[in-house]
Formats: structure tokens, C-alpha cells, sequence
């Protein structure tokens, strides 16, 4: 049976304002009814059970992960925590040698690796073509598979191949669609892009691969020995030195550079989601060509994209313009230049901007808190609690606390007294003292807290007792 490795570690930038460092676009649902990751796990769920899918995501986003299994019903995913990120070729060997050390697979075990936050349509098709993927794996190769380009794309790397096709079968697998590879192109300008287009003998590099344990190794070793001595020292020292590995992608490390790389195209629809007019182009559009998301009214526009959050947005006369809107940041670009939004969000980095990196929506493994608004000496949440969660026994020592409950019911504690607290029903926390919020509830727990003090900062928390391990943090 094929493991899974799924990559969900990444922090993009460049759908900023509703991208954000603490919730970056894997856990976003774009286009979609799920997040990219539970879209990503669906896709495969039919050939792949969850026990043999691994993901690897940033330490930061754990609970993030967990929340969105438990969610959706999938138990028994392997979750491997980076301490850091390293990009993806030691991200994906550190979950390779999972699976050889952890998970006791083979050297002839196959593994397919794919992004967390890429839209494809239909999944069936990319399924399918895991079969080929797996058959060619088999014999030696290190697939990957390249996209049918159905316009000159300057947002994407490209692979050429040869023309003359891979001819093998294994078992009951003809594998007469795919190609060795040539080489790797970096993004292309206009003028490269439409000649690879008119080629025809050029894909889009999708990031995903197909190997067996034995020929991922084999090539690390030659290729990216800088990783593979760390890899070696097993699985636990690996994770323990991670920070040593180079910050190196799986294509710099290993498919640029391999003579075992095979190409298996894909005709189907496809976005990395790397950029607001790429989202654009797979929204559905109205008669204008406008692709409008949220609680928007448009007069007299054409071909731009309104994404609304949590307001009204208006537009009036608008072409091929972006706008995104948060409830504390809103975006306007021309559309055909939304990759700069990398160099804005560079810029409010230099300058300190907490919107970079923060929603005014955090999530916890609890649930979540929404600030509402704050000004000197006060702030008020919109506190959200999971049926059967609870924050941790907690005490503060600048603020108080005032809790109005406005959906469910909560189980509160205040010093040494325990108490229901029913809808529109409050209750008081003094500061410096120890007091825990639990839902006992089959529906979610919502409440308002309105928080006064002299310092309001989330670093102002003192736990003595957490079921999800934080008091070390």
C-alpha cells in the first residue's frame, strides 16, 4: 500500500490580508466547501486509508491540524511537528524516514508526496494517474507529475520532456504516457512562456512526486548529502537537528539534478493558489467576468474580483482590479500584479505590522477568540469553545475578566467555586485569580469577554494545569 506524505508546513504570503503567518492558506477554504488540507486528504481517501498518510507541518500549526481531522472523521493520521521550517526536501525525508523507521516500510515501499494547498479538478483524474506513478517507481524512477499548460503561465515553473514516451508494464499497468525528463525550468518571462506553450513540450511542475524509499535515498545520498548523513542518524536525532539541514527545496536538492526523473502529465484543472489572480481564474465569474466571494455589490464593472469577510464591499467602475477585505486589513491591486503582494507584506514586516502575522481571529486547540475591539484599559472577545473542550486552569495578574454567555452552556471555574452558566447569564473573574472555562455541551459555547486591566497582552498567563501540553510554552 502507497504512503502519503502530505506537505502542510508552509506559511505563504501572498494571499494576504486572509493569509496570515498564524493560518496560512492550507487551512483555508478557497474555492472549496473544506480547508486545502481536508481537500488534499479527500482526494486520496478512496485508495489510500489514513493510516498510511503522514503530514508534516510546522510545530506552530499542530493544533490547527489535529482540529481539522477531528473534524472531519480522520483518524489515525501520522502528524510529524518541523521545530523549524527547512522547505521541502528535508521535510520530506525526515517523513520518509518515518515511514522506513516508524511505520517499518521497505526500501521498495513506494511514497507519494503532494502539497497540502493546491486546488485540482477532478480529483479522480490525479488519482488515477497514481497508478502509473506507482508502476514507474517501481522501476527506478523518481516521478513526478507536470500539467497540461492551457495558457502561457509566467506563475509557474515548468519541466520539459523528451518526446519519445516510457514504455513499461508492470503487472496490469501500461505506462505509455510518460515521458523522461529533460530538464526544469524556473518561472518564465512572457515571451519563454508562450514559446514553451506553442512547444508543447513543456508541463507545469506541479510539486508532486512518486519514489520508493530505496531510490529516494539512493539519490539524497549523491545529490543532497548534507541531508542524508543527518537522515541516516534515524529518525528522532533527525528531528532533533533539523535546524542543521539545509533550507533547500526537493527540486534544488534532488529533481533538477537526478537522471531517474520521469514525468507522467496531468490533464486537468490546477492552481497552486500562489497568488489572488490565480484564484481568480478558477472562481466562477458572472456575466462581467467579475469573481465576487462574500457580501459584494458591483455597478458598471468588469473582469475583477471582490473577496468580502465580514463587510459589505462596494465597487463602482472598476476593471480588472483586486480587492480583499478582513476585518482589519483590505487589499486593492491591479489585477495581473497580486504576485507583489509578497514584496507589501515584506514591507509591513520591516515595519513591524502585527496584521502579517496575526488575524484578529486566533485558533487554539480549544476553539478560537475573535477581538471584537480594545482600547486603553479594555479589550472584548467573541470566545468560540469545541463541545467537550476546555481551556486550561489559568490565572492572570493584570486583568479581570467579565464572561456573558450568548450560546450553550459553560462550566466555569473561580477559585475553589464551580458553576453553570447558561445563556445570557455572566459571571466575573478577578485578576490573580486561578479560574478555567470548560463546554460540557453538544454545541459549540460562545461567549463575550470583556477584559479590563492594565496590560491585556496574551503573554500575561499563568497555566497550572492544560490537557493539550502548553505549560511549557
Amino acid at each position: 500500500m502507497v504512503k502519503l506524505i502530505v506537505l502542510a508546513g508552509g506559511g505563504g504570503t501572498r494571499l494576504f490580508p486572509v493569509s496570515r503567518t498564524s493560518y496560512p492558506k492550507q487551512f483555508l477554504k478557497l474555492a472549496t466547501e473544506r480547508s486545502l488540507l481536508i481537500e488534499t486528504l479527500k482526494r486520496f481517501e478512496k485508495k489510500i486509508k489514513p493510516e498510511n498518510m503522514i503530514i508534516v507541518t510546522n510545530k506552530e500549526y499542530k493544533h490547527h491540524v489535529l482540529s481539522e481531522l477531528k473534524a472531519y472523521g480522520f483518524k489515525g493520521v501520522h502528524v510529524i511537528l518541523e521545530p523549524t521550517s527547512r522547505n521541502t526536501a528535508p521535510a520530506i525525508a525526515l517523513a520518509v524516514q518515518y515511514c522506513k523507521e516508524v511505520l517499518n516500510a521497505g526500501e521498495s515501499q513506494c511514497i507519494l508526496v503532494t502539497p497540502s494547498d493546491h486546488i485540482i479538478k477532478p480529483g479522480e483524474a490525479m488519482v488515477s494517474a497514481t497508478a502509473e506513478a506507482i508502476a514507474l517507481s517501481s522501476k527506478g524512477y523518481f516521478t513526478t507529475f507536470g500539467v497540461v499548460p492551457d495558457k502561457p503561465e509566467t506563475g509557474y515553473g515548468y519541466i520539459k520532456a523528451y518526446k519519445e514516451n516510457i514504455k513499461i508494464k508492470h503487472g496490469e499497468i501500461k505506462c505509455f504516457s510518460a515521458f523522461e525528463v529533460e530538464k526544469f525550468v524556473e518561472k518564465p518571462t512572457k515571451e519563454k512562456a508562450e514559446e514553451y506553450f506553442a512547444s508543447g513540450e513543456y508541463y507545469w511542475n506541479s510539486g508532486m512526486f512518486a519514489f520508493t524509499i530505496g531510490t529516494f535515498f539512493k539519490e539524497l545520498e549523491v545529490y543532497c548529502p548534507d541531508i542524508y548523513h543527518l537522515i541516516q542518524q534515524g529518525y528522532a536525532p533527525a528531528l532533533k537537528h533539523f535546524d542543521q539541514m539545509p533550507n533547500i527545496s526537493i527540486d534544488y536538492a534532488l529533481a533538477e539534478r537526478s537522471h531517474l526523473v520521469a514525468v507522467i502529465p496531468l490533464q486537468l484543472k490546477w492552481s497552486d493558489v500562489g497568488s489572488w489572480d490565480a484564484l481568480y481564474e478558477i472562481l466562477e465569474k458572472d456575466n462581467e467576468g467579475n469573481a465576487l466571494t462574500g457580501d459584494c455589490v458591483t455597478v458598471d464593472c468588469r473582469n475583477s474580483m471582490l473577496v468580502a469577510s465580514d463587510r459589505l464591499v462596494a465597487a463602482v467602475g472598476l476593471d480588472e482590479t483586486i480587492i480583499v477585505e478582513t476585518n482589519d486589513a483590505i487589499v486593492v491591486a491591479k489585477k495581473g500584479e497580486s504576485q507583489k503582494i509578497k514584496d507589501l507584506v515584506g514591507f509591513l514586516k520591516n515595519n513591524q505590522r502585527k496584521e502579517v502575522s496575526e488575524h484578529t481571529t486566533t485558533y487554539r486547540p480549544w476553539g478560537s477568540y475573535t477581538i471584537l475591539t480594545e482600547g486603553s484599559g479594555f479589550k472584548v472577545k467573541r470566545i468560540m469553545v469545541l463541545p467537550g473542550e476546555r481551556l486550561s486552569l489559568q490565572m492572570h495578574y493584570h486583568r479581570s475578566e467579565h464572561w456573558v454567555v450568548i450560546a450553550g452552556t459553560a462550566k466555569v471555574t473561580i477559585g475553589e467555586q464551580e458553576i453553570m452558566v447558561h445563556e445570557s447569564e455572566s459571571v466575573f473573574v478577578p485578576k490573580s485569580t486561578k479560574h478555567c472555562l470548560e463546554n460540557p455541551g453538544k454545541i459549540p459555547l460562545e461567549i463575550i469577554e470583556v477584559q479590563t486591566g492594565t496590560y491585556l497582552e496574551e503573554d500575561d498567563i499563568v497555566r497550572f494545569d492544560d490537557i493539550y501540553g502548553r505549560i511549557d510554552n
